[in-house]
């Protein structure tokens, strides 16, 4: 079972900028090879930090608000979210381990601060 969330414009705001613990989001579309490359990567990442992060996908093409509102220009970007701001983001499917050095990070201001 996937521990990712699929986020769309009408819950964006309630499971995104309301979370009480950071998130990362992938935009992504159907179309797009590398986000298909980068899906399994994303789901072992949710798997992973699950409690600690949540992880969440939004299609930009039956999504286009969103991705407006927070710049995504180009696709997979992740942008990591916590207490309603955007904290960081990776433009392109880039290895695992940048993605968890980025996670990393995050959740360790969560627990530190």
């Amino acid at each position: 079972m996937s521990k990712t969330i699929v986020l769309n414009d009408d819950n964006f705001e309630s499971e995104v900028l309301n979370s009480e613990i950071p998130v990362l989001v992938d935009f992504w579309a159907e179309w797009c090879g590398p986000c298909r490359a980068l899906a399994p990567v994303i789901e072992e990442i949710a798997e992973e930090y699950s409690g600690e992060l949540k992880v969440g996908k939004l299609n930009v093409d039956e999504n286009p608000g969103a991705p407006s509102a927070y710049d995504v220009r180009s696709i997979p970007t992740l942008v990591v979210f916590k207490d309603g701001a955007v904290l960081d983001r990776i433009v392109g499917a880039l290895p695992k381990n940048h993605i968890t050095d980025l996670v990393d990070s995050v959740v360790e201001l969560r627990e530190t601060g």
